[in-house]
């Protein structure tokens, strides 16, 4: 009987020791895995790089800072709105103008995402809705001007307080906070 039991069990670990080696990845599939991931990275970096510098260019004269995130490329521009308004001005129609023409001619498969942004001087509730009217005409603009609707998507973040550039600033200093940002995310892009 003990030595059925042994038998058995010997015959249970052999068992389970072949198929835990069904699932065993052999090390030359992981280092190919590991060259594909990094070679997908080099490639994403290289369009951020090359977008970036498209837009540098585009934008020197321009008061646009870029940030560059994992796999996306942030820049805030001197698109700002009047006092409780949500209508494009005349002056940050140029700025516009020239995004749309780099983004269509040279990376018309990124993902855009026009975030609005307001002071503090009105209700939350109020804040959430004017940005996202912000966001909503210049991601209209952007379409007219060519872009593609379905790459393009408006967001509100109101008066956050974590977003704002003048912390609290409303009225004449609050300019600042009554703008969008434009976010180019490059995951996904076709």
């Amino acid at each position: 009987m003990r030595s059925q039991f042994s038998s058995i069990s010997l015959l249970a670990a052999v068992s389970l020791s072949l198929a835990a080696c069904t699932s065993y990845i052999k090390r030359d599939e992981y280092d190919a895995t590991v060259q594909e991931l990094r070679a997908a990275d080099r490639n994403l970096q290289s369009q951020i790089d090359a977008l970036r510098g498209d837009l540098e260019v585009r934008f020197g004269d321009y008061d646009a800072r870029f940030t560059q995130l994992q796999g996306r490329l942030r820049v805030d521009m001197t698109t700002h709105f009047e006092f409780d308004s949500a209508e494009l001005r005349g002056q940050d129609r140029p700025v516009l103008d020239d995004f749309a023409r780099v983004i269509g001619e040279y990376h018309p498969d990124v993902l855009v995402t026009v975030e609005g942004f307001a002071d503090p001087a009105g209700s939350t509730g109020y804040n959430e809705r004017l940005g996202q009217r912000r966001a909503d005409a210049v991601r209209d603009y952007l379409v007219s001007q060519g872009l593609r609707g379905d790459r393009i998507r408006a967001v509100s973040y109101g008066e956050a307080p974590n977003r704002q550039v003048v912390p609290g600033g409303w009225g004449p200093d609050g300019e600042p906070n009554r703008r969008v940002a434009l976010v180019i995310d490059f995951r996904g892009a076709g």
